[in-house]
């Protein structure tokens, strides 16, 4: 018989710092709402939701590591949005915040909620931040949520002090 682990989604008692892109925020604001709603529904207590504004996507990774090794919070969760334009920009931005956020995670073992949107249009960004194929920055909350738990589930274990 196979052994399963997975996480439960219970927020108390669990810090969370969220990392929101000012470029766009009539699409990130809607992220975050959507998270923070996420967060209070399993359990967080509102003051241990810490939200950090940054000015774009390229800036999520820098603030994250920042944050995560901070040692103040138990995951962190960025949310973003890079549409497509008329040049290949976007290409770059929505490349490299990627990257940088999956490094911090790897580099921290701090779980990094990933709310980066990237959409071909500003509708696309829209269905994703709360309409048609809901909300983004709810998922990534509760990534958040089930990475912490599963970590400390499959972590290792203290030893018992002498």
């Amino acid at each position: 018989m196979t052994n399963t682990t997975s996480a439960k989604l219970d927020a108390k008692g669990l810090r969370f710092a969220i990392v929101v892109s000012r470029f766009n925020e009539f699409i990130t604001s809607r992220l975050l709402n959507g998270a923070r709603d996420a967060l209070v529904r399993h359990n967080a207590a509102e003051g241990d939701l810490h939200e950090i504004w940054v000015p774009g996507s390229w800036e999520l990774p820098l603030a994250a590591k920042t944050l995560a090794t901070s040692g103040r919070y138990d995951a962190v969760i960025c949310l973003g949005c890079v549409i497509r334009g008329q040049t290949s920009h976007h290409v770059y931005v929505a490349n490299e915040a990627t990257k940088g956020l999956a490094q911090v995670a790897l580099d921290t073992g701090t779980p990094i909620g990933f709310g980066l949107l990237t959409t071909e249009t500003t509708e696309q960004a829209v269905e994703r931040a709360g309409t048609k194929a809901g909300n983004k920055g709810a998922d990534a909350a509760m990534s958040a949520i089930e990475m912490v738990n599963l970590l400390r589930e499959i972590g290792p274990k203290q030893k018992p002090s002498k």
